[in-house]
């Protein structure tokens, strides 16, 4: 079994880009599912996921966590955006939130 070298949290996006680099015939089976869930569910590019991701935790504060999980989501609306943040309990102000909106459409 191979050592954890480093643990961090990574956008679908970033990982379709790292199991895209493998073989499919190299992968077991856990890889190739998750790469085909991945090849589904991401829906941008890994370079704007990862400018996404960095520009959420420095201007929203948002744990690296955090921001992955919005970068995966990416919310549409302010009501959508709230019923995600609201499970991590802390407050976060309305104009945080409307960063964040422009943050991710920015992205789009």
């Amino acid at each position: 079994m191979e050592e954890v070298q480093k643990k961090q949290a990574i956008s679908l996006s970033e990982v379709k880009e790292i199991l895209g680099k493998v073989d499919p015939e190299d992968m077991d089976q856990i890889q190739r599912w998750t790469y085909d869930y991945v090849s589904k569910f991401a829906s941008i590019e890994p370079k704007d996921a990862k400018a996404m991701k960095k520009q959420l935790i420095k201007e929203c504060e948002l744990t690296e966590d955090e921001a992955v999980e919005i970068v995966n989501i990416r919310p549409t609306s302010l009501a959508e955006l709230r019923s995600f943040t609201f499970g991590w309990k802390k407050l976060i102000l309305a104009e945080t939130l409307e960063k964040m909106l422009k943050i991710i459409k920015g992205q789009s």
